[in-house]
């Protein structure tokens, strides 16, 4: 009987201190959220870079590596506001076909993206927090669209212009698609006033 009783407490004891290393996990990782240690982990390998080249032991870099770039505006709008959204702006004018339509809006997505990564990482992380929302709206001209980023600019809104290779269905260097990302309020003041696709 005493042994059965003993044999309990153990299996009680070893829930709890599962329960207690979940916990602890959960709390870490929303503390530190993997997107954060791997910046973290890219930084450090930036502080080292630069101390080799301090000691004198040079290595090739490319061009746009000598200087890095300045963060953007909207990395301070993170703090305060908290809807973020991306707007991806279409032309409408080059009667795009669906499939083209759809991978010009994924190639305009990911440019925004890959220049948001390391000049404003909490606005991305904001977005992302806010599940990625992504709303395609149409414009009717190059024209308009140039405009429109002129606007975006002027908020501090980063934004991207997708240009085409022209390989398939239009001339080439067209611009195709233009992608906005930051708060919701403020992005809405430069595309608001567009129609869905």
């Amino acid at each position: 009987m005493m042994m059965g009783l003993e044999l309990g407490l153990g299996w009680v004891g070893a829930i709890l201190v599962g329960a207690g290393w979940l916990a602890l996990g959960y709390f870490f990782g929303a503390r530190y959220p993997p997107s954060r240690i791997i910046f973290s982990a890219r930084l450090a390998k930036q502080a080292a870079l630069a101390n080799d080249l301090s000691n004198g032991k040079k290595k090739k870099k490319k061009k746009n590596e000598d200087k890095p770039k300045d963060p953007l505006q909207i990395e301070n709008l993170a703090d305060i506001l908290q809807d973020f959204k991306m707007v991806l702006v279409v032309r409408n004018d080059l009667k795009m076909g669906k499939g083209k339509i759809a991978a010009q809006c994924s190639h305009a997505t990911l440019g925004l993206y890959k220049k948001v990564l390391h000049r404003a990482p909490k606005a991305l992380n904001r977005w992302e927090m806010c599940a990625q929302p992504k709303v395609v709206v149409k414009i009717e001209s190059e024209e308009d669209m140039l405009v429109l980023q002129e606007r975006a600019k002027s908020l501090n809104l980063p934004t991207h212009i997708t240009i085409d290779a022209g390989r398939t269905q239009i001339a080439p260097n067209s611009r195709t698609v233009m992608a906005i990302l930051g708060p919701v309020e403020v992005v809405d003041d430069v595309t608001g006033g567009l129609k869905l696709l």
